[in-house]
């Protein structure tokens, strides 16, 4: 937007009038935003929030009620005797020793070099990796390597 001397006028006025940011943008044509902008470079005076306003309505604000006054010379009131601690006594208490950790071992030949494609379903009792000889690099074997690592199809063959 330019913003010729008539148009800073112009929103001076609407602004003066009290319309909103978005009104005085739809009537002069521009966005709300390069109106603000305008505004607050332009130094025009700021209004009140339409967020923070008071509903017509509202309950009023309470009165602040004053504290009561304790007369000098007084020690405050305390509504219950100072609380003494039971003293603790430690109960020895049988302790089980924990239960060794269940770890299940798959069937593999050697890890650094098997298959390690998955064969049924995990832990049921046929579950099994493949443990054929493993491509160089790949962590499967030549028939599964071929299953998982699919070449991607040139877009062009589908375009026809």
């Amino acid at each position: 937007m330019d913003w010729t001397p008539e148009a800073i006028e112009r929103l001076k006025a609407l602004w003066a009038e009290g319309h909103s940011t978005a009104e005085i943008g739809r009537r002069m044509g521009i966005s709300k935003n390069a109106v603000v902008g305008k505004a607050h470079r332009l130094s025009l005076p700021a209004r009140p929030s339409p967020i923070r306003r008071e509903a017509s309505g509202a309950a009023a604000p309470r009165p602040v009620q004053p504290r009561p006054v304790r007369p000098a010379g007084l020690a405050p009131r305390t509504t219950l005797p100072p609380v003494i601690p039971a003293p603790v006594v430690a109960v020895p208490v049988a302790v089980a020793p924990p239960a060794p950790a269940v770890v299940r071992a798959f069937p593999r030949l050697s890890a650094a070099r098997s298959c390690c494609w998955p064969i049924g379903e995990p832990g049921q009792p046929g579950f099994r990796f493949c443990s054929a000889d493993a491509l160089t690099g790949k962590p499967y074997c030549p028939e599964h390597a071929a299953v998982a690592y699919v070449k991607a199809r040139d877009r062009r063959e589908d375009a026809a």
